[in-house]
């Protein structure tokens, strides 16, 4: 679980974070980004990201109960996917923080609650003991997730992701009907927001997923993960529609557990990728051709730490135009 759990924590703040000072070659490259091409990291309350993002010494607590509008005051950062969400809903007080830390053009990636996603029949993780069954079920999704993000964050709700942890066999046993509950669960949801699909099962992937995306404007969800195919073999799969959404996770040669002992404390890149950066690259200029928004969100463990993989993004754009 990541160090946003301690943003809902009610105990009084210490103080305020200080932003990282920022060089001109950082406000260079933000002003040649288009305007609908945002960067972000997954989660922003890393205290190795001292002089990057923030201006002192922060530990996580502090990080993740104020660091986001330090975080929000980086140029090249103009969105944050937000992992906690994942764990449980995000109640209203906690959405008015967030959404009172950022200014009008900054945009979320909010992760819907993870029991969406998760069959009856799948084991369950501890954070999901107690909850009742609301496997693809629009009336819960609505009601828990969407509607509180959307009244409180208003514009600042970029899209909300509901990622599909893999589910193996099962997918290939049930495909059909998995595609048939999808349908009906994506057209209950109501309109008006932006959503996101992303699957981490490779068997699920189709032409028909890619057409049922298409048939209720929801974005494919592009994963950079050792489990998916390359971000460019995965374009066939893009409905077109909405915002291009894509999260660069992980290189293709670690585990999550690997990348995070040798990339601690996240303050440089370690392992740089600059093939990936290519791959992703592409995909956004093809978005900008189609006049779509792009999302980008980078994961410390792609190349060891998120903001620098950012800047190093904005960069290469730079460079190519």
């Amino acid at each position: 679980m990541s160090g946003q759990v301690d943003f809902f924590d009610d105990r009084p703040a210490r103080g305020k974070v200080a932003a990282a000072p920022v060089d001109d070659e950082l406000r260079a490259l933000a002003d040649r980004l288009p305007a609908g091409v945002r960067f972000g990291t997954s989660t922003w309350s890393f205290s190795g990201w001292q002089g990057i993002v923030y201006g002192g010494e922060y530990d996580e607590t502090q990080l993740s109960r104020e660091g986001l509008a330090a975080y929000a005051r980086h140029p090249l950062l103009r969105s944050v996917g937000v992992d906690r969400s994942y764990y449980r809903p995000l109640d209203d007080k906690t959405l008015q923080r967030m959404s009172e830390a950022v200014g009008d053009d900054f945009r979320f990636l909010i992760k819907a609650h993870a029991a969406l996603m998760l069959p009856k029949s799948a084991r369950r993780p501890e954070y999901l003991l107690g909850v009742p069954d609301v496997f693809l079920d629009a009336t819960y999704a609505t009601r828990n997730v969407i509607e509180p993000a959307r009244r409180v964050l208003g514009d600042k709700l970029g899209v909300i992701l509901f990622q599909f942890s893999p589910l193996g066999d099962r997918v290939l046993r049930y495909r059909r009907e998995l595609l048939d509950r999808l349908e009906a669960f994506l057209s209950g949801l109501p309109k008006e927001a932006r959503y996101a699909v992303e699957w981490r099962d490779t068997a699920m992937l189709g032409s028909d997923l890619a057409e049922l995306f298409a048939r209720h404007k929801v974005a494919y969800g592009f994963a950079a993960h050792p489990r998916m195919p390359s971000v460019d073999e995965q374009a066939m799969f893009d409905s077109g529609e909405g915002p291009m959404v894509i999260r660069w996770l992980l290189r293709r040669d670690r585990s999550y557990e690997e990348a995070r002992g040798t990339y601690a404390p996240f303050d440089r890149l370690v392992e740089p990728d600059a093939e990936v950066r290519r791959r992703i690259l592409t995909l956004v200029r093809g978005a900008v051709r189609q006049g779509r928004e792009a999302l980008v969100i980078v994961n410390n463990k792609a190349e060891g730490s998120a903001p620098l993989s950012v800047q190093q993004l904005a960069r290469e754009w730079s460079a190519v135009g």
